[in-house]
């Protein structure tokens, strides 16, 4: 009883304490808004944002000239590695279309409709969503192409042994390369071979394509290339040797591949499952997507439901991502 009473007594202490200092909190901004004004505490704040600003010109302006001209110049730079030819400015009105135009559609989509929280927030999520997309995308196709050229490289390979067993030189074993081999080995050794032939030392051309593709076995290539160059040796025995390394690695990647695709499938069925509840709750109840989609609430609901399910497809990717 004793015990129950200074628990009471203790809980009214501290409920007093966080309610005195809640007024005086109010007696303070009241004071503020007595003193200076609405205009004048707007003033303030301005200030504040504009001496911070000032302060951290430098990294704000880098970070603007990053997710803009930034951006552009990542994309023309992949497309260059990728040997695709565009302009800039088709590159930027690219950008300005999948950010602010789609932001801006779905926007006036829904609000045509008259759902003008759900617009506001899908427009934002647009918007951001077609900001920071092109660079996975091309980072995508970049990859898609490495593994691409890492298949092919095995023929190739192939090709050099063989050339060079007949009695070939090397620049003469790429050309031979070039002219059998279908892109992105044909155009990389093609790239080698120009470089080459404009005076570049082979070395160097061969480390531009490491720098440009790079992979492990392109990088085991070129080390191998280089180093037997100067202290001489048999290059088609070790192109060999990298032929059946490279195709062992390729054999245990495509075991890992299926051991993990089940681990994607849950993991796509996993993140699926959320909004088929949705669907299937909104289908049973007419008043639920208003309530979910047309209301500050529900619409900070659908934002935590996209963020945990976002965070768990994002832990389950991590787990199951294996590097060879």
């Amino acid at each position: 009883m004793i015990t129950r009473m200074i628990h009471f007594l203790i809980f009214v202490l501290f409920s007093s304490s966080l309610f005195a200092q809640s007024e005086k909190k109010q007696r303070e901004v009241s004071l503020i808004l007595d003193v200076l004004g609405m205009k004048g505490v707007l003033i303030v704040i301005g200030l504040v944002v504009f001496i911070y600003t000032y302060l951290n010109s430098v990294k704000l302006f880098s970070w603007i000239d990053d997710q803009t001209f930034g951006t552009r110049d990542y994309i023309l730079k992949k497309f260059e590695i990728m040997f695709i030819e565009v302009e800039p400015n088709k590159i930027t009105i690219a950008l300005l279309l999948m950010s602010f135009g789609s932001g801006i559609l779905v926007f006036c989509i829904l609000a045509l409709l008259g759902n003008l929280p759900l617009a506001t927030f899908l427009g934002i999520v647009f918007l951001i969503a077609g900001w920071k997309a092109p660079k996975p995308i091309v980072d995508y196709f970049e990859n898609k192409r490495k593994k691409l050229y890492a298949t092919q490289m095995v023929d190739a390979l192939n090709l050099l042994g063989n050339g060079l067993r007949a009695g070939l030189t090397m620049p003469q074993a790429i050309g031979m390369v070039v002219d059998e081999m279908p892109a992105p080995v044909s155009q990389e050794f093609n790239l080698v071979l120009q470089q080459a032939k404009i005076g570049v030392p082979l070395d160097e051309a061969l480390d531009n394509l490491k720098k440009r593709v790079y992979t492990e076995d392109n990088e085991m290539f070129v080390t191998s290339v280089n180093i037997l160059r100067e202290t001489g040796g048999n290059l088609a025995e070790t192109f060999d040797t990298i032929v059946l390394v490279i195709r062992e690695r390729v054999r245990l990647q495509l075991k890992i591949e299926t051991y993990i695709a089940s681990g994607k499938v849950q993991a796509y069925i996993i993140g699926a499952m959320p909004f088929a509840m949705i669907v299937m709750f909104g289908t049973g109840d007419p008043e639920y997507f208003p309530l979910l989609f047309g209301t500050i609430p529900g619409i900070l609901c659908l934002i935590v439901i996209c963020g945990m399910v976002g965070l768990g497809m994002w832990v389950i990717m991590k787990i199951i991502d294996i590097k060879v």
